[in-house]
Parts: structure tokens; sequence; C-alpha cells
């Protein structure tokens, strides 16, 4: 026969959903749908419960409660390279949006971009019950396995792009560029030299499409990009080949970046070799980092709104649940022009 677990005296007891019931005066399964969020109470009666739910302090346990409703409300993430600033700041969005809508957002950090990684971390969160995956990355073979995935929940992709096999919410990274090229055109800038992010990233790639689409449809020369890797090294290098070229006599007056911190090591080396900024050259950055406003000269720059992106994310999530479609539309960058860019 099974022994009954005594507790030590003056243990402390977990608090259940009875308790809940006593101390508002209604039945365990009033309570049930209250925690629940089942439609069909009273208003009166729900603030009661809800009284008494903070008044105790009462956690309604999470496994039980996705035994019975059949879902964790829990939403697993897969990301990469959350040490740069968008990966970060998506994921503060996602994280935000997914709590107000009620859910918890739990994070796998790929060590690589491997396809073998990402279905690896979608799997682990398939086992773990989680009610969604979003899949967070724009490098290499995580984003090709992306369009050969299956899960059995929703699996939801961010910043990929429209035309993936997955719904997909994402920052329109060629208009981004388009607008900081228009931007120096519109100066008077014969033309505008790029340096780009890393060769692998499908947000870079998308940036280098929109500078030289806008380029061409201006009628205007395409110079040879610099690559770059998103760091501040690869801007204060692309800033001394770019001074060189001046020497030269080559025609070097703007200059976009793929990000802001590239941007300030541009800056960094153009002010070492006595380049006026903007007098000398105009310069634009991406992202829009809290920093770029101090930068000197403060950046001209395009705004990516990651807590509208994180939002659209979890929209797509909570639609997808029902069994409803939607297509979402790009979230629309922001020119935010500041010192560093003047006339030609």
């Amino acid at each position: 026969m099974k022994e009954a677990t005594v507790l030590p005296e003056g243990a402390p007891r977990a608090l259940g959903m009875s308790d809940v019931a006593a101390r508002a005066g209604v039945s365990h399964q009033t309570v049930s749908r209250v925690v629940n969020g089942h439609p069909n109470v009273a208003p009166a009666t729900r603030e009661r419960v809800l009284r008494a739910i903070a008044e105790l302090g009462y956690r309604p346990n999470a496994a039980a409660r996705a035994l019975v409703t059949g879902s964790s409300r829990t939403i697993g993430l897969v990301t990469s390279h959350i040490n740069q600033y968008g990966p970060a700041q998506t994921l503060l969005g996602l994280e935000q949006a997914a709590r107000a809508a009620g859910y918890s957002l739990s994070v796998a950090i790929l060590d690589d971009d491997s396809e073998r990684a990402m279905r690896e971390a979608v799997d682990r969160f398939v086992a773990q019950s989680v009610d969604a995956v979003v899949a967070l990355s724009t490098y290499g073979q995580a984003v090709d396995a992306l369009r050969r995935f299956t899960a059995p929940v929703p699996l939801i992709a961010v910043q990929v792009g429209r035309g993936e096999q997955h719904p997909t919410v994402w920052v329109d990274q060629e208009l981004g560029a388009a607008l900081a090229v228009r931007h120096l055109l519109d100066l008077g800038h014969r033309t505008v030299h790029h340096v780009t992010g890393p060769v692998d990233s499908l947000e870079a790639r998308g940036r280098v499409r929109g500078w030289r689409r806008a380029l061409i449809e201006a009628g205007a020369p395409v110079p040879e990009p610099l690559e770059g890797d998103w760091m501040a090294s690869a801007g204060y290098a692309a800033g001394r080949r770019l001074t060189e070229r001046r020497r030269r006599g080559e025609d070097v007056t703007a200059v976009f970046l793929a990000n802001d911190q590239m941007a300030l090591g541009l800056l960094n080396a153009l002010n070492e070799e006595s380049v006026s900024v903007p007098g000398d050259i105009s310069v634009v950055g991406f992202d829009d980092v809290p920093e770029a406003a101090y930068y000197s000269p403060p950046l001209t720059t395009v705004r990516q709104d990651f807590a509208e992106l994180g939002r659209r994310g979890v929209r797509l999530v909570l639609c997808r649940l029902h069994g409803e479609d939607l297509l979402p539309d790009p979230v629309v960058p922001q020119l935010i022009v500041r010192r560093s860019t003047g006339p030609a």
C-alpha cells in the first residue's frame, strides 16, 4: 500500500485552488475557469476570485494547467548572435509582447548557425510542449533550414523576409537602405559608397540590394562596396580605405554603412585623417542605437522599430494558434536625420 506523505510540523504548504475558492466563497471549478481565462464567469465573481488570488499570493501550477487546457502558454524562441544590437532588441520586443499577451518566452541561443543546431533547438522546444516556436536567425544554414522545416506546432520566422515556407515578420531592409541613399542623393551627392554587413547575413544582403537599387533608379554610379562585419573595427578600416580613395581622386563624398557600430569606427578614422563630417563626407548608419545621437557628429541613421516587430511576431503566433491566416506587412523603417549628413 502506498504510504501517505507527511509534512514536518510547521512546513509550508503550497497554496491550491481550493484555498482561493474558500477565500472567495466560490467553487473550485469557478476558480479554474477564472485562472484559465474562461469567458463564462460573471464579472463580479471574476473580480472576487482575482482579489482572493492577489490576497493569497496564489500562483497557478503551470504543468497542471497545461494538462487541463492543452496549452503551456509558452513560446519558444530560437536565436543566435544575441550579442548584436538587432537580435538583442528583437528578443526584447518579442518578450515584452509575449508577456502582454499572457505568454512566457523560453529562449534557446544557438552556438552556431548550422541547420543541425536549428533543428535540434526546435525539436527540444516541441518536446517541452511549447505552444509555438519563433525562429530568429538571419544567417547561413539556419535560415536555409527554416525553408524546409515542418513542425507539429506553429513555427514563425522573424527577419527572414517575405516568401518563405513559414509565416514571417520582418523589417523592410531594402526600403531602409533606399531611404538612406535617397537622402544622400537629394543632398546633391553624385553617388553613395557602401560598407556592408557580413555576406552570410540576410539583413546585410537586403541593405545591399536596397542601396544598389536606389542608385540604379537614380542613374547614379554604383561603386564597389566595402565588406564589413558589423564591428566598429570594420568601419574604421573602411574609413581608412575610403580616405585613400579620396587621395587618388575618387568621388567619395557620401557613405552608407550597414549598421551604426561600423559608422562609429568610420567616423573615428575620418577624424584621424582630418576629414570633416559632413563637410567633406556625409555618413549614414543603420539601426539607430541609443548612442547614435551622441556620436561626433550625431549620426543620421535608419531606425528599426523592434518593439513593433515583437508585437507583430506575437500577433502572428496567436493567429496561427487560433487557426487564422495572417500575412502581415513588413515593419517600415524610419530615416532619422542628424548632423552627420549635409550638402555635397
